[in-house]
């Protein structure tokens, strides 16, 4: 019993940082994008927006899942290194979204809001996911 007792402590400490994350996944993007993002999607139904954060929160949960997956034996090990792996993902696709934004015409934050689909939007959300299947990656 004691060990279902603390798996279920460590799902659910894991799990706060999972959710942690993908929270400051919808942070972030809303920094990157004009306007409020819980607006653009809920209010507005903004396709574009949505699949943005989308594939962000995607991204965040699949590293996260193999962070845990692979994690260290050592729970608080385990759970620096998940939060670490997270935090490195958020960066890393925050930089990608940067240098897209630089190296394509127009400010893909404006696109990314429109309510007119883009292609663009495309290309962001295959960035994010791309991004972090780099990371995850790295971590197996």
């Amino acid at each position: 019993m004691n060990d279902i007792v603390n798996g279920l402590r460590h799902a659910a400490v894991f799990g706060a940082v999972g959710i942690g994350l993908l929270l400051l996944g919808v942070g972030l993007v809303d920094l990157l994008t004009p306007g409020k993002l819980g607006r653009q999607i809920w209010q507005e139904r903004n396709r574009n927006a949505a699949l943005v954060l989308s594939s962000a929160l995607l991204g965040i949960g699949g590293i996260v899942f193999t962070a845990i997956l692979y994690t260290y034996d050592e729970f608080g090990k385990g759970l620096a290194s998940t939060a670490l792996f997270g935090l490195l993902g958020l960066v890393l696709m925050a930089v990608a979204f940067w240098l897209v934004d630089l190296l394509t015409p127009g400010k893909l934050g404006a696109i990314l809001v429109d309510p007119e689909p883009h292609p663009a939007v495309w290309v962001t959300a295959a960035c994010n996911i791309s991004v972090a299947a780099i990371v995850a990656a790295s971590i197996a």
